[in-house]
């Protein structure tokens, strides 16, 4: 691979300059200098990439030897690349320099492209080189090529023209063709220092020519991003998407340092770079709690277990013979994490006689990952990482005000109600998934003398104005995140404790979200029409309604 051998000839160069130094040394050593006769020793290249593509462009070795409008096939949303180079070698962006990668003349006469004007763009690439470049994730302000001064500082030094990668984007708005976008991210982990974020298909809706902030001209061109791609990692790009950022006080758009005022283990800082002017979070109240609404008794008179310490040392713990004779978490690194998706899990609550630091009260710890709540282009706020999460470890509970389901509008007047739907899960009723322990027979998991689970949960937790971060977290019909029903201080599931868990590794920047669970056609309006809600989460998969 390009990697491979870019790190190849990276290895040999150092030792062709370790060898170069040493003989130096020697030189010195001997009191004698280098004359204008002698053989001066060659250096070598200071970009092993580029000695890299030379020699599999040699070896035939390249993927596309012919520019590619759209996408590639095998290049998906979110892969990235150490250098250029490699793009190069992929076909991806066809230029080691350039920022604009475009079709020359020559391509007007291949008769699939007799109806476009040439040249046409096809890639670019967004690295910070300009300063008048505006990035707000699914809609871009790029700035054409030419004018720069090319040391790094971003300034402009002269006009530039409109020619070469100029044009082809002019005329990729006329064209309307797709633009493939990728983004450049420092970091110190790539052996060129930087990596390259491919983002997905763009369209140039506009261009225009204005002074730039130094007073020379150059040309603007506005893009967008199709729908319907997977959602992109990183919503600036300053952000790096291997590499969270260091302090709260540094995030672009910040609009509040924590949402929660303090009253997680870990600030929440919330960032805003979709709105002008950017605006927090409001119209609710934050509480990291559970409030109970009057009327509802949380009962809490179910037996605990006699362990001393952690549970996980005693292998007659009772409540581990409540969930099948084994602790349904494990501990790494001081967090617990969920073995596998369960109907339902039993912790130790109140009445056990471990200690607080228990791995069998896993949910009760708090926050344990550093988040921020961000707003998206076209879903409203989301929740983002800053940590890498691994699978099954804890995310937080949904909370908010617990009332009966009869007693709440339905969503069409509030997007925050969570259903507590474990028995029917357990049932499997309405198309739910039954997962493991769902033939629990325990009469303390139903309601006295019913066999039957109701035909709708009986209670709901509304975050409309009360809640936690847990309330902006969005749907995706392929999540990184599964809801887990969880008792502690009693057994009774239609009032167990909702919890997200990390389905699978959650890199650092990545949305968070979770499998909304909506059955279509099951949101009816006051007239007794259906009301259909289109799906915004980009996955591949996707069922195009949410509800």
């Amino acid at each position: 691979t390009i990697s491979t051998l870019s790190r190849e000839e990276q290895k040999r160069a150092q030792a062709v300059i370790q060898e170069i130094a040493a003989k130096g040394a020697a030189k010195n050593k001997d009191g004698k200098k280098g004359g204008e006769g002698e053989a001066k020793e060659k250096r070598p290249s200071k970009r092993p990439d580029l000695k890299a593509i030379t020699k599999m462009q040699e070896n035939n070795s390249f993927l596309y030897t012919e520019k590619v409008l759209g996408p590639i096939p095998g290049i998906d949303v979110g892969d990235q690349f150490y250098s250029r180079a490699e793009m190069v070698v992929l076909g991806i962006h066809s230029h080691w320099l350039n920022g604009i990668d475009y079709m020359g003349m020559k391509y007007q006469e291949k008769k699939e492209y007799e109806n476009f004007t040439f040249p046409m763009a096809t890639c670019i690439v967004m690295s910070g080189i300009y300063e008048d470049d505006l990035d707000k994730a699914d809609e871009i302000i790029y700035t054409g090529q030419g004018g720069n001064d090319l040391l790094g500082n971003h300034r402009q030094i002269g006009s530039q023209q409109l020619n070469r990668g100029n044009l082809a984007l002019k005329n990729s708005k006329d064209n309307g063709n797709l633009i493939r976008v990728i983004r450049g991210h420092v970091a110190k982990n790539s052996y060129t220092g930087k990596i390259y974020t491919y983002d997905g298909l763009y369209k140039v809706v506009d261009d225009w020519v204005q002074k730039g902030v130094q007073g020379h001209v150059v040309y603007k061109y506005k893009l967008k991003r199709l729908e319907g791609q997977p959602s992109l990692t990183t919503t600036e790009v300053r952000f790096t998407r291997a590499e969270a950022p260091r302090k709260i006080s540094e995030l672009p758009g910040l609009v509040c340092d924590d949402i929660s005022g303090g009253q997680e283990n870990i600030p929440i800082p919330a960032t805003n770079v979709v709105d002008d002017p950017p605006v927090p979070p409001s119209g609710f109240v934050y509480s990291k709690s559970l409030k109970i609404s009057k009327g509802i008794k949380i009962p809490s008179d179910c037996a605990g277990c006699d362990c001393e310490g952690d549970c996980a040392n005693n292998k007659n713990c009772s409540c581990a013979q409540l969930n099948g004779s084994d602790l349904p978490y494990v501990s790494f690194k001081n967090i617990g994490r969920l073995v596998e998706p369960k109907a339902v899990v039993f912790e130790c609550g109140a009445n056990c006689s471990c200690n607080r630091n228990c791995v069998n009260r896993t949910s009760q710890q708090g926050l344990q990952h550093r988040l921020e709540v961000f707003k998206t282009a076209s879903k409203g706020w989301g929740v983002r990482t800053w940590d890498t999460i691994l699978p099954g470890a804890p995310i937080c509970e949904y909370v908010g005000v617990l009332k009966r389901t009869e007693e709440v509008d339905g969503l069409l007047h509030n997007n925050y109600i969570f259903d507590i739907d474990c028995l029917q899960t357990m049932k499997g009723l309405d198309g739910r998934e039954k997962r493991a322990g769902s033939d629990m027979n325990m009469p303390s998991l139903h309601a006295e003398n019913d066999s039957e689970a109701p035909p709708a949960p009986e209670y709901c937790i509304d975050a409309g104005s009360i809640g936690s971060f847990a309330r902006f977290i969005n749907h995706s019909c392929n999540p990184n995140l599964f809801v887990q029903c969880v008792l502690t201080n009693h057994h009774d599931v239609k009032l167990a404790k909702v919890m997200l868990f990390a389905a699978d590794t959650i890199l650092p920047l990545q949305e968070l979200c979770y499998d909304y669970g909506y059955v279509l056609n099951s949101v009816v309006s006051p007239d007794g029409k259906i009301v259909k809600l289109p799906c915004c989460c980009g996955a591949p998969d996707c069922r195009k309604r949410l509800y």
